[in-house]
């Protein structure tokens, strides 16, 4: 059994590594409001929860951005697809669970391919199921989401009457503000060719299902948990470049929020505290494994969306401060393992 007290002091050294301002975003009063909400370790709490679906069960995970909404559909940025994957990776090995991830069917192909170099075998709803009853393969189904409000808010009725999930987790997934606009970190609005999956997440709030969410901006889903900071700390906060009134701040909540300087070491960070937990090396995701992960999203073409161009920096952090925060995680919980 693990040692709480260990386990507490390894999350809290977690939330420290990850919630680093590097990029001058804001994130740090962000992730102050969040933890004094929370009362604990942020990335503890995500872990604990993702930890407490019942073996065999369902959750949906959200990610993907898409980056130029203006000039395609097509091209997505790589803070989110890995940090997904990495949790779905965790999910999968550690409670047999079988993991539906939704997004924009223009960024299908390229999350599958991130997903698939994780080790997750795309599946359909059918397949996954005789995976999870032989445990035969580790697998991840995908599905595409509607891209218009109305859509959106019917497919949500839709999935959570058809797949019952146990929880829903969305990591860099931007979320409408105020007045029904997505925007970006610039404070323009970028919704178009979006997934409306918000709605998704604002019915299970509605309904009871825990909802876990990863943020470094803001703008995404799960920050209306920390509105009012959202408007005080981070750029267009309080007024966007758009012209619609409000700011870039998401307006749908979580139950357990993790702020982090790029929304892929969250989800690296709460890998960590799993495999802490578990006492299970293979739930890490590790440097090597990242490494891999970058590799796969240039070679399917998702944008490093602060340089604007497809390499293998994510959020303008060049490739090696990302291998070395796996290897940072991995360390500090090292002694857990």
């Amino acid at each position: 059994m693990a040692d709480t007290t260990l386990i507490t002091r390894l999350d809290t050294r977690l939330d420290q590594l990850v919630n680093i301002d590097m990029g001058e975003r804001g994130v740090e009063h962000l992730f102050e409001a969040a933890r004094a909400l929370e009362g604990r370790s942020l990335i503890g709490a995500a872990a604990e929860a993702l930890m407490a679906v019942p073996e065999g069960g369902t959750v949906v995970l959200t990610t993907g951005s898409v980056s130029r909404a203006w000039i395609t559909p097509d091209l997505g940025e790589n803070d989110g697809p890995s940090g997904a994957a990495a949790i779905a990776r965790a999910l999968v090995l550690a409670r047999n669970v079988t993991c539906v991830m939704l997004c924009e069917e223009t960024l299908l192909p390229a999350i599958r391919k991130t997903c698939q170099a994780a080790g997750l075998f795309p599946v359909t709803l059918e397949q996954a199921a005789i995976a999870k009853a032989d445990k035969s393969l580790a697998t991840i189904v995908m599905l595409p989401y509607a891209t218009d409000d109305a859509g959106g808010q019917a497919q949500a009725e839709m999935l959570l009457s058809d797949l019952k999930p146990d929880l829903l987790f969305s990591t860099e997934r931007v979320g409408r503000n105020e007045f029904g606009v997505y925007h970006s970190m610039r404070g323009i609005d970028y919704g178009m060719g979006r997934a409306r999956v918000d709605f998704l997440f604002d019915l299970a709030l509605e309904r009871g299902i825990p909802v876990v969410a990863v943020g470094d901006g803001g703008n995404e889903i799960g920050m209306g948990k920390v509105a009012d900071h959202v408007k005080a700390h981070v750029p267009y906060g309080d007024k966007c470049q758009c012209g619609c009134g409000g700011g870039i701040g998401a307006v749908t909540s979580c139950d357990v929020l993790v702020t982090a300087a790029c929304s892929n070491w969250g989800c690296t960070a709460i890998a960590a505290a799993m495999a802490a937990r578990a006492g299970d090396a293979k739930l890490l995701h590790t440097p090597d494994r990242e490494a891999l992960l970058l590799e796969t999203m240039v070679a399917s073409g998702l944008i490093n969306s602060t340089h604007g161009i497809v390499d293998d920096s994510v959020d303008g952090f060049p490739r090696q401060s990302h291998i070395a925060v796996a290897e940072l995680c991995r360390t500090i919980v090292s002694r857990a393992l």
